[in-house]
């Protein structure tokens, strides 16, 4: 099957070599505004929002390949070919699975809390949830954080999900998400494809994992450095999954200096 990609849109801030940042599930590029903003510092950082996520377009399908081939169009496009990719969770997915069937457009990989596994799908009651909600004109974010309360009990997460949520002084407020695509393909987010052949990539891959998450495991190593042999690991103490937003400090002292090593 042909894909069409779509044009992404994207934030892009600094001079240097290209560095493309790619979200998570139910993210976007305001995640990544304090980490982007002090990378621009030696590069030229491109932070792009996923398809059916912030101000990217809406499209039908969402699997890795799709969303792979959305990235390798913004590094042609906008990155000169070639560009270091930092991706966390589902982005990082979709970086692993550009780097291996597109390697000439990866100049190094920075994966952030996932392993090229299946998990279980259980974020798709974030989105049945979400589409649940009952939006109304007048409606108050608190508001909309009490109804998703009783689906969504920790407040932090709650407050993640309604970044999402564009409120508008005319209307009720609409959800920037594309939540009937992303809920019917969480399964498919949520798994990893079979890379085709004996498919590799043998760059410098940095996978920067939360010490309090379960996402990356030691059982995980070996498939990780099949696909990428030359992976090295880096446990963020205290971190959970959202590891640069938990603890942009302690991220940044071990992606700066991997995005500096001679190529």
């Amino acid at each position: 099957m042909t894909i069409e990609p779509v044009a992404l849109a994207a934030t892009e801030q600094g001079d240097g070599p290209p560095v493309v940042i790619l979200h998570g599930l139910f993210g976007s590029v305001q995640n990544w505004r304090t980490v982007a903003g002090r990378l621009a510092a030696a590069h030229r950082v491109i932070a792009a929002d996923l398809r059916n996520h912030g101000a990217s377009p809406h499209a039908g399908r969402m699997d890795y390949p799709a969303m792979a081939a959305d990235v390798a169009a913004l590094i042609e496009t906008r990155a000169g070919g070639r560009a270091a990719v930092i991706g966390h969770s589902m982005g990082g997915k979709v970086a692993m699975w550009l780097a291996l069937t597109r390697p000439t457009l990866v100049e190094r990989l920075v994966v952030v809390d996932v392993a090229p596994v299946a998990y279980r799908p259980t974020l798709q009651a974030y989105a049945e949830a979400m589409r649940a909600l009952p939006l109304r004109p007048g409606m108050r974010r608190a508001e909309a954080d009490a109804a998703l309360a009783a689906a969504i009990a920790d407040p932090g997460e709650r407050a993640f999900l309604l970044q999402n949520l564009r409120f508008d002084a005319d209307g009720p407020p609409a959800w920037r998400l594309n939540l009937a695509v992303i809920g019917a393909t969480v399964p498919t987010i949520s798994a990893f494809p079979d890379p085709p052949g004996s498919a590799r990539y043998d760059g410098p891959v940095l996978i920067v994992a939360g010490e309090r998450s379960g996402y990356v495991r030691a059982g995980h190593h070996a498939t990780i450095l099949r696909l990428f042999p030359r992976a090295a690991f880096v446990v963020v103490p205290g971190a959970g999954h959202w590891v640069h937003a938990e603890a942009p400090e302690p991220f940044l002292r071990a992606v700066e200096p991997f995005l500096a090593i001679p190529e």
